[in-house]
């Protein structure tokens, strides 16, 4: 069993992005990130800090935008549209959830898309689906860099992914079809999950419930991507797979903490240089 260490390759990532700063810099541009966040979740609060610690390090210019919970939907528009307005902003991203009260998808439609470093904006998913250029959501971004980083070719294999959300199962499936595996999507409405994960090469799940990959699910040399990040009573961080008895039966498991969540930031900041290099482009009329 091989462990797919995510931190050691965003560090590489990261050292990458500092080298394409710092040539940015020379051309007359510093990469900018625009992080919105809305209310006091804790766990948002974290991911924020997060980022904001992780453009710092690599030298892109980042401002957080904290709102109350209280908000109005038109205060965080007329916020977007200033941040797409601004020269020096190459980046924008929203920190789900959102409150209620507010309509995510308009949000979300409201980023330019030549900064929607997210990759959430329909028109960027569009062009992920169709297989042309576009920002690509981070999570999903960081799993396919995770597998080509440990030379595993998804071409032909079956995978499972367990998770239909906006922000990673649909994508995920979608970078993976892209990449001529054949894919299977389960969620909350499947019956008999242990039927679709026993059958995957690849299995890469993101639900945040404990455990829900067990040992029985799971064939022999299947390899694992441990998208969920749960924190227990006791503060342990743990994933969506129960590692302990998962991990002598595979081949290739991500940890958690360590495994694809360091490759979220990593692959943030890798967009947001792609973002700038947009912005030099149009600035030198290429």
């Amino acid at each position: 069993m091989t462990i797919l260490d995510g931190k050691a390759l965003s560090n590489k990532i990261a050292q990458e992005v500092s080298n394409d700063v710092i040539q940015l810099q020379k051309d007359g541009i510093t990469p900018g990130l625009a992080v919105i966040l809305v209310g006091s979740d804790p766990a948002s609060a974290t991911y924020v800090k997060m980022k904001s610690n992780a453009c710092k390090k690599a030298g892109i210019y980042s401002i957080a935008h904290e709102m109350p919970e209280s908000i109005s939907q038109e205060n965080i528009l007329e916020i977007i549209d200033m941040m797409n307005n601004n020269p020096n902003i190459d980046g924008i991203l929203v920190q789900l959830p959102l409150p209620a009260h507010i309509d995510t998808t308009t949000i979300l439609e409201a980023i330019d898309p030549a900064k929607d470093v997210d990759g959430f904006h329909p028109y960027n998913v569009g062009r992920v689906t169709a297989g042309l250029d576009g920002f690509i959501p981070a999570t999903p971004y960081g799993v396919m860099e995770l597998l080509k980083e440990y030379n595993i070719d998804p071409k032909g294999k079956n995978v499972c992914v367990v998770g239909a959300s906006n922000i990673v199962g649909k994508p995920m499936a979608t970078l993976l079809l892209n990449a001529n595996a054949t894919v299977e999507i389960c969620h909350i409405f499947t019956d008999d999950l242990k039927k679709h994960t026993l059958n995957a090469d690849i299995i890469c799940v993101g639900v945040g419930v404990v455990n829900l990959i067990k040992e029985d699910m799971v064939k022999d040399d299947a390899i694992i991507v441990d998208i969920g990040i749960n924190r227990l009573d006791d503060g342990r961080l743990v994933g969506d797979v129960d590692f302990e008895n998962v991990n002598s039966k595979c081949s290739y498991i991500t940890p958690v903490p360590g495994g694809v969540g360091p490759m979220t930031i990593a692959m943030l900041l890798k967009n947001t240089i792609k973002a700038a290099k947009i912005r030099l482009a149009k600035t030198n009329g290429k």
